[in-house]
């Protein structure tokens, strides 16, 4: 007999025996007729864990391992001071941070800020 997780197999011809039977004490394989004692196997623990994917949820599909939103503290956050014009009011300072929004292959998303008139705007690179 050869137990590989929770299947028991028949060491002679290697038929899967039926581990229900084992309430007689005995294990008898349907298929060469050979018979094992149960008390091999009675204090066996088999312990089975599932992925996190193994079982496809609603829930789980909706959430995403890519951050989308910005919460207030995130936008409120200034970035870095860069000499760009302001489309809006022509101040040539602006403050700008940049988010990796798309996949990782595609160019991050650079938010600008006038720090004059407060005008926000972002662009793709």
């Amino acid at each position: 007999m050869s137990v590989i997780g929770s299947l028991i197999f028949c060491t002679d011809c290697g038929n899967l025996l039926d581990s229900i039977a084992a309430s007689n004490r005995v294990l008898n394989c349907n298929q060469c007729g050979a018979s094992y004692p149960s008390n091999d196997f009675v204090n066996l623990t088999v312990t089975s864990k599932s992925s996190e994917t193994a079982f496809p949820s609603s829930l789980r599909q909706k959430r995403s391992v890519v951050k989308t939103t910005l919460s207030r503290d995130e936008q409120a956050e200034e970035g870095a001071t860069i000499k760009e014009k302001c489309p809006q009011c022509g101040k040539d300072e602006m403050q700008y941070y940049s988010l990796q929004l798309r996949s990782a292959d595609e160019g991050a998303t650079i938010f600008y800020s006038c720090t004059d008139c407060g005008y926000k705007f972002s662009t793709n690179n």
